[in-house]
């Protein structure tokens, strides 16, 4: 009779979907800048490759500090790395942000030189180093894609593998998550490129995101309603309970919807400013990452 869980959970607050929503658009920005060095667009997206991954580093250590201010025993955190369990969704999260955390970094001073160009390393070691890892720039450019992915998923698995809410208790949160991820580090891309060429391509790619999006949302709403009654009381959260009007107010509207008409309007050369699109894109992922942390929280197997 715990009742931090019982009738309804009340241990996450804003720290988590912040940590959601920074670690997704991390994964988004880093899986876009290895995938265009792999392909060989480095020169032709080079925002995607060499400016925006520089916005990772930080995302990561906002959404490390969140999860570190979440936890209640702060001092025992190292206690994650001290095993593997290949069960746990913790335990793989913890060891996929303790690997792509300084990957992120070594892909900054690779690429530092193309912010800075009178950047200078100094010491011998350094140079040495960078020259070193440079030789295998692709190698570590497929590291980063796979944990990109990992990262990216594994947002939403957080989610999923809370069987104890019926809202989270979807496989499809793991792939929504990660689409909304990508969605948003390509929102990103638009909003920093000054190359009409990279913009519209990053935008025909939120497009095509965002109409995957609006798929999982409405194939998780119908999985939902199509199972035990807890299920459809979780979805009736969204279709008439109290998260009806910022859910497809926000998310669905603002965040997803709108953004689509703007950027296929942008497409066909009709002229308007190019950031409210991305900036709704942005606000849509971070609004749907609180609201599904909240609701999830809220639903429960109680009758």
């Amino acid at each position: 009779m715990n009742h931090l869980i019982d009738p309804n959970l009340h241990i996450w607050h804003w720290q988590i979907p912040l940590y959601l929503f920074a670690g997704g658009l991390a994964a988004g920005i880093l899986f876009f800048a290895a995938l265009n060095t792999i392909l060989g667009r480095k020169e032709k997206y080079p925002v995607s490759v060499k400016l925006s991954p520089f916005i990772a580093p930080v995302l990561l250590i906002i959404g490390l500090s969140a999860l570190f201010i979440d936890l209640n025993h702060k001092l025992y955190f190292w206690r994650l790395y001290t095993t593997i369990r290949l069960q746990s969704p913790m335990s793989w999260g913890a060891w996929t942000l303790m690997i792509i955390t300084p990957l992120s970094f070594i892909w900054c001073g690779l690429n530092i030189k193309e912010i800075l160009p009178k950047w200078d390393w100094k010491y011998k070691v350094l140079i040495d180093l960078e020259a070193f890892l440079r030789k295998y720039e692709l190698v570590i450019a497929w590291l980063i894609l796979i944990y990109a992915l990992i990262l990216g998923v594994y947002t939403g698995i957080l989610f999923s593998a809370f069987n104890a809410r019926p809202l989270w208790n979807t496989s499809i949160l793991g792939p929504l998550f990660l689409t909304s991820g990508l969605s948003t580090a390509a929102a990103v891309i638009v909003l920093m490129s000054k190359s009409q060429l990279e913009r519209h391509y990053f935008a025909r790619i939120d497009l095509m995101l965002i109409g995957i999006e609006i798929f999982l949302i409405i194939h998780m709403f119908m999985g939902f309603l199509a199972s035990t009654q807890v299920h459809i009381d979780a979805a009736n959260l969204f279709l008439g309970g109290p998260y009806t009007t910022p859910f497809w107010l926000f998310v669905v509207s603002l965040g997803l919807v709108i953004p689509a008409i703007l950027e296929i309007l942008e497409l066909l050369h009709y002229k308007m400013p190019a950031w409210i699109a991305p900036v709704l894109v942005l606000f849509g992922g971070l609004m749907f990452r609180f609201i599904i942390a909240n609701a999830g929280q809220a639903s429960r197997w109680l009758y």
